[in-house]
């Protein structure tokens, strides 16, 4: 008899444990997947032209809230935990209903879904969402083309509508993004890289993604995801810190497994984070992973015209992951606010609608900031009436994308921008010129 399975996921890790280990293997059957973190990804079914021959009508995926119920309903024999960025003490939570309910609890390690490649593999993974991986990656991505070498980012999965059209999509240019129907989260990971002139690949089968990546690249850039360890066998291993969230480096899934596993460490942000927090973040990691190399960064930012935000009352908007399921409170255009002089940052709870209020219902250390929620057209429209309800001189915007290209905003916009800088040797360049020089 086959091992009846449900993927516990959050459309990406669930879908690749799948594809990788399950979808071909009699020895299982995966009789549904649950959806969590993201709004609107249940109530789908992964289709049956990803799902293969073994799943003629594909796999139905369901609320996480209904986990209970369906593995006594559906007989099921064992879950498997496949999402990120929650802390141990969750993990374990749902491990124990699910042991309640009489089924095994599993977690699925790189040994097990981890694909090799046929060209060099470096990673950016974290600890944390939000603790920039994005800027880190740009600037792996930076040093490898000034080395001489094409380099493509394959991005961590944000497959959030048609499932078959988004099965290996390559994006080179802003024409991809409108034409696949990007979302806010999409276009914050991909249109940095287009605009510094490298190519990102997305999607679903990450096998199909991986092929086609090769045929065009000397190297493959891993730009994770929350803080999942990377889909690909890496030949170096980049893991950022945030010592805004000192102890979590070994207290959240899978962060702790990427801190075990890093050849590199970059401690970010020591600009804006307290020195102590900066060394007990240092002394854990080396508790943890003696052996990998420690850099330090900041993460300096940059807007258009400063002067704008002197005096004004403010409207902050920043990366919607990195302060909801990130637990962040803040950000880099809070920051901003506050360095340049802004007279009042005003709470855009009072103005919040749809499911942005809801967002704020579920996420209430986020505060006085407005995450940029975009995960779908209504979404986005919500966050535009939200924006635009909002009684402010200014918006401050720290999202990593021109957010005016997607929604139409009544009011001045000042634009955050950041990028990684390291401090003192080595450098990421010394690393990456010593492990890919040749």
């Amino acid at each position: 008899m086959a091992i009846r399975t449900i993927i516990m996921g959050a459309a990406g890790r669930d879908f690749h444990n799948f594809n990788v280990f399950f979808r071909n293997n009699p020895a299982y059957q995966v009789v549904a997947f649950t959806a969590t973190q993201i709004p609107n990804i249940e109530g789908r079914r992964y289709p049956p032209q990803l799902a293969g021959p073994l799943y003629p009508e594909g796999i139905p995926i369901y609320p996480e809230s209904e986990l209970e119920h369906l593995i006594k309903t559906l007989g099921v024999d064992q879950v498997v935990f496949a999402y990120s960025d929650v802390s141990h003490e969750y993990v374990m939570h749902k491990a124990s209903l699910v042991m309640a309910a009489g089924a095994d609890f599993r977690l699925m390690g790189p040994g097990s879904t981890q694909l090799k490649s046929s060209k060099p593999v470096v990673a950016v993974c974290a600890v944390r969402t939000g603790s920039g991986k994005s800027q880190t990656s740009r600037r792996v991505a930076k040093i490898l083309r000034e080395m001489g070498l094409r380099v493509a980012a394959i991005r961590h999965p944000m497959p959030y509508g048609d499932l078959v059209r988004q099965e290996a999509q390559r994006f080179a240019s802003y024409e991809d993004l409108d034409r696949y129907e990007c979302t806010i989260e999409e276009r914050e990971e991909y249109e940095p890289h287009l605009d510094n002139g490298v190519i990102v690949y997305a999607g679903v089968d990450y096998e199909k993604i991986l092929r086609q990546a090769e045929a065009e690249v000397d190297v493959i850039l891993w730009d994770g995801g929350n803080n999942d360890f990377s889909f690909y066998q890496e030949d170096l291993r980049i893991v950022v810190a945030d010592p805004h969230r000192p102890g979590h480096e070994q207290r959240y899934h899978p962060g702790e497994t990427n801190v075990r596993r890093a050849d590199v460490f970059v401690i970010n942000k020591v600009d804006t984070a307290n020195p102590e927090a900066v060394l007990q973040v240092r002394e854990s990691l080396q508790t943890l992973n003696p052996n990998a190399v420690i850099i330090e960064a900041a993460s300096p930012i940059f807007v258009d015209d400063p002067r704008a935000i002197r005096g004004k009352r403010v409207l902050v908007i920043e990366d919607g992951p990195t302060l909801t399921h990130g637990e962040m409170a803040y950000g880099a255009g809070w920051v901003a606010a506050r360095r340049f002089g802004a007279a009042e940052i005003v709470d855009p709870r009072p103005y919040a609608v749809g499911s942005i209020a809801e967002t704020y219902r579920k996420y209430a250390q986020t505060g006085p900031i407005l995450p940029a929620m975009g995960y779908g057209e209504t979404q986005m429209r919500e966050l535009e009436e939200t924006i635009n309800r909002a009684e402010v001189d200014l918006v401050i915007s720290a999202t990593p994308i021109d957010i005016t290209r997607v929604i139409k905003i009544n009011k001045p916009v000042q634009r955050v921008r950041y990028e990684l800088q390291e401090i003192g040797q080595p450098t990421l360049e010394d690393i990456l010129k010593e492990k890919l020089g040749k």
